[in-house]
């Protein structure tokens, strides 16, 4: 379905529920509704959950829809998440949390700008996460696309690292080293797409489509952590395993002999250093 006509369908749902009455539907899903790409619709249904307007109240089911909502730069939904967290209201209060995202609503919302001017400490507010009512932190599902340019590429890594516990400026030297950010790069050894892993390594770290930019780099970095834990945090030797495979660089007790192998481990770690 294209996100125009669920976008339509979610709007005459909205305007069905909102009527009541025998005529009017239950509620999309909340899986449903984040769908959407409209900002307006996403936070009129966050303010149905937070308020419990017509279904039980769900503020782990609001934040989700105003998080959305609020990254893709909408004023009120950062105002909604502001307001939520200042209150506590079916969370706990956290008011870094709720200047941080009034911040973001402040410039064009005066009652918010009010808001944001009494918690604020005078610091740089912070970067606005979205915290659930059991403490978690929501992050929006990756929506892998066939064709990434380099700054998705990055916004990606920037995500997905830390869940490795990878530095994002490693897998980013490693991506640039592999494949130079190239999705559909194929080595003459069949190494695939921007991790470079060859189909052996794919199955074995669970990638169902190598092709899938996301697939692919969730396996990459599956394969990384797996080797720096393997080499007792190593980096040098993690990375020779990575181009030459693990079982050489036991076999040599270190870096393989390989020219190819030894440029591979210079090259990241240089690109990593200059980055830092």
């Amino acid at each position: 379905m294209g996100r125009h006509k669920l976008t339509h369908l979610l709007a005459g749902a909205i305007l069905a529920a909102a009527g009541g009455g025998a005529g009017a539907m239950d509620p999309p899903s909340v899986e449903a509704l984040l769908q959407a790409e409209d900002p307006a619709a996403l936070t009129r249904w966050g303010l149905r959950y937070a308020h419990g307007e017509g279904m039980e109240r769900d503020t782990a089911a609001a934040v989700r829809l105003f998080c959305k909502a609020a990254r893709n730069h909408h004023g009120p939904a950062a105002y909604e998440l502001g307001v939520i967290y200042m209150n506590g209201r079916g969370l706990a209060r956290d008011d870094g949390l709720a200047a941080a995202w009034l911040s973001r609503a402040a410039a064009t919302d005066a009652h918010a700008a009010r808001l944001w001017r009494l918690l604020s400490t005078g610091d740089e507010p912070a970067e606005p996460r979205c915290v659930l009512p059991d403490g978690t932190v929501y992050l929006e599902p990756i929506r892998s696309v066939p064709d990434p340019d380099r700054k998705l590429i990055l916004a990606w890594v920037e995500r997905l690292a830390p869940e490795y516990g990878l530095d994002p400026g490693l897998v980013a030297a490693v991506i640039r080293t592999e494949s130079n950010f190239d999705p559909k790069a194929r080595s003459p050894k069949d190494a695939r797409g921007l991790m470079q892993l060859i189909p052996a390594t794919a199955e074995r770290f669970g990638v169902k489509d190598v092709w899938d930019p996301v697939d692919n780099l969730r396996g990459g970095l599956a394969y990384l952590r797996w080797l720096l834990d393997h080499f007792d945090g190593d980096l040098e030797l993690a990375l020779a395993g990575y181009n030459a495979g693990e079982n050489a660089v036991r076999r040599y007790r270190g870096i393989p002999p390989y020219a190819e192998t030894r440029r591979y481990v210079k090259r990241v770690t240089r690109i990593v250093a200059l980055e830092m």
